[in-house]
């Protein structure tokens, strides 16, 4: 009895011993094994390990890919046009040992400010140096310029155990106070363009409209010789009956041309003529007897048309039946008839 008094608690110090000298690495895991703050082993496989219980400790670091966002860097390029960068970098941890005794027992925090204070001054350098304009930053040549960057970081990050894979700037903005006058110079070049644009579609638009009226003017003009010419043969024509027609009876041609001109002469309501008796414009009226013999009438010119028609009654004859026709009893309302002389 006495005996298993002293095994049970014999078993649970061993048990406790032993647990507390066993320690599992994970595959995302480095270890190194401490002893009084000095470096007894570095472990970076996974698997079961021991220690000395009480004596040693184990300190874990990630063996993963870390990610660091770095803050607002501003930077100057070469065409002083001031940019703030916002970057991040890709790293890990490849010497367990150096690591530790670079950052100490600050861990990843002051890893991380360590790999700060190296890819600020970096950025800086690489986009600020010479042929490095704002435009190149901002076109597809930034691949060129974030090589350059990870590579001096990964030079300087070395003896800090660490490896730096990558560095990307993720965003690139003008400073606040630049804004606005960044604004206004691309408003002023998009107004430009613009007036470029106007100009040029108003000088094809005058182009379009200076053939638009030649082709008038050419179609107008063809037209217009066109119409001459036909309204020249139809005059031609029309006169070629004419002559036809006075060389078949001159002296009913004269008639119906003297007949046309009375008409057209004494045809207005409003109108006065006056005209001396003896004008040939009146020869049918002069003589009793006209050409070849026909009778002629003798009439008073100087009244009103009624009077003329009457005096006519003395040689009908000699007239077309439309002239002797009475006209119908004038309206009051209508202008009274011209008086002729």
């Amino acid at each position: 009895m006495r005996k298993m008094t002293f095994i049970i608690p014999a078993i649970v110090v061993v048990i406790a011993l032993l647990l507390s000298s066993i320690f599992v690495v994970d595959e995302r895991q480095r270890a190194l094994v401490m002893q009084f703050g000095q470096i007894r082993r570095v472990i970076d496989e996974p698997g079961l390990n021991f220690k000395i219980p009480f004596i040693q400790e184990v300190v874990f670091y990630e063996d993963r890919i870390l990610s660091l966002d770095t803050a607002a860097i501003e930077v100057t390029p070469s065409d002083d046009r001031r940019l703030v960068v916002y970057a991040f970098a890709r790293w890990r941890i490849i010497d367990t040992e150096q690591f530790r005794l670079a950052v100490g027992v600050g861990g990843l925090r002051q890893a991380e400010a360590l790999l700060d204070n190296i890819l600020n001054p970096q950025i800086r350098e690489v986009l600020g140096s010479e042929g490095v304009t704002s435009n190149t930053i901002l076109s597809a040549d930034r691949t060129n310029l974030m090589r350059r960057i990870t590579e001096q970081a990964r030079a300087l990050a070395a003896p800090l155990g660490i490896d730096v894979l990558d560095v990307r700037l993720k965003q690139t903005a003008l400073p606040r106070q630049n804004l606005q006058a960044t604004f206004e110079r691309m408003r002023a070049e998009r107004e430009r363009e613009a007036t470029d644009e106007r100009a040029r579609g108003q000088e094809a638009a005058q182009r379009v409209r200076a053939q638009a009226d030649r082709t008038v003017v050419e179609l107008v003009s063809e037209a217009e010789r066109e119409a001459e010419i036909t309204r020249g043969e139809a005059d031609a024509e029309r006169n070629r009956i004419f002559a036809e027609a006075f060389g078949q009876d001159p002296d009913f041609f004269e008639f119906y041309r003297s007949m046309t001109a009375y008409e057209r002469a004494l045809g207005g309501n409003n109108s006065s003529m006056v005209m001396s008796p003896t004008s040939a414009f009146f020869d049918f009226f002069a003589a009793p007897l006209g050409r070849e013999g026909r009778p002629r009438i003798e009439a008073n010119v100087t009244g009103s048309p009624d009077d003329v028609r009457d005096s006519l009654v003395d040689a009908p004859e000699a007239l077309p039946d439309e002239l002797l026709e009475r006209p119908e009893p004038m309206d009051p309302e209508r202008p009274q008839p011209v008086e002729s002389e």
